[in-house]
């Protein structure tokens, strides 16, 4: 295997201009720390997929959701084979080899997760998609890359992890070329919370997975436009994500008086148990009306 390339001096150091050191190594210890939880509970050997899932009317089963949310993505900016994306957040690579193999795109896929990058590198070569799929440990708002040099960024429930959407986006504006597409699938607010009941109940989703406060659609858009980028839409598709976030749901409730005991005695990180907590916080948070699940796309002008 190929050995681990640490392009920027923060990892070293742990300094960035992007995230904060601090929410950088909170990020790390929760996808080291619930890994477990995500191959048992929610992947599987094909797709290799962190993220939620899209349950069209012939939908059968979860992988097949799972494969669905990368089509979904694919299709809101028009992906032609040839193309160049970069997945901002790529987690174990699962939407990055997903667009190797189905779509003939190359893909370039950035984590802050040391493991993630080994993991992802595997299923590349074990799949032979290493020519097209390549995998580097750095921060996305600090790539570090030169410019101009993606006809996408594809951010698939990963942009929730930036604290300023704007910077954000313009990282992502640098990079790309001209009438290039920003595409982000993830949560968005769907307003402040109306009393202290619901601010609560958000913040124990958000603080699970270490996530940043959510931005409103508006929000994103105004930040697409601060980036340079037009034509900035969100489309809500939480219809056809709902039943992923309810099988989350159903899944981890008769889960968490184990994984407390567990807590308890020591035997399961804080950070592991932040992962079951915020399962369930997600779905409580969404009947509530406090979020929703949206696609996100913008575009580069041409000059």
């Amino acid at each position: 295997m190929s050995k681990i390339i640490r392009p920027l001096s923060w990892l070293e150091k742990g300094k960035s201009v992007g995230l904060h050191p601090d929410h950088t190594v909170a990020v790390q210890k929760y996808y080291d720390d619930s890994w477990f939880d995500y191959r048992v509970l929610w992947l599987n050997q094909k797709n290799w997929s962190m993220h939620f899932g899209v349950w069209e009317e012939d939908t059968k089963t979860h992988a097949e959701s799972l494969l669905n949310m990368n089509r979904a993505m694919a299709r809101k900016i028009g992906m032609k084979a040839g193309a160049r994306v970069l997945d901002a957040g790529c987690g174990v690579g699962g939407s990055s080899l997903w667009m190797a193999e189905e779509l003939d795109v190359e893909t370039v896929g950035l984590t802050l997760v040391e493991k993630q990058v080994e993991r992802a590198r595997r299923q590349a070569e074990k799949r032979k998609l290493d020519h097209l799929s390549t995998f580097q440990l750095a921060d996305y708002l600090d790539s570090g890359l030169s410019d101009a040099q993606f006809d996408a960024v594809w951010a698939l429930e990963s942009a929730c992890y930036a604290p300023d959407k704007t910077n954000f986006l313009t990282e992502a504006t640098r990079l790309l070329r001209p009438g290039g597409h920003v595409v982000i699938g993830d949560f968005f607010r769907t307003e402040k919370p109306a009393d202290d009941k619901d601010a609560a109940l958000l913040e124990r989703w958000l603080s699970g997975w270490v996530m940043t406060d959510l931005v409103t659609k508006d929000g994103w858009c105004t930040a697409a436009a601060d980036a340079g980028l037009v034509d900035a839409e969100v489309e809500d598709i939480s219809e056809l994500v709902r039943p992923s976030l309810r099988r989350l749901y159903r899944m981890s409730v008769p889960l968490y008086p184990g994984s407390v005991l567990l807590r308890f005695l020591r035997i399961r990180s804080e950070a592991a148990q932040g992962n079951i907590r915020a399962a369930i916080g997600q779905w409580n948070a969404f009947t509530r009306g406090l979020w929703f699940y949206g696609l996100f796309s913008a575009q580069k002008p041409l000059a």
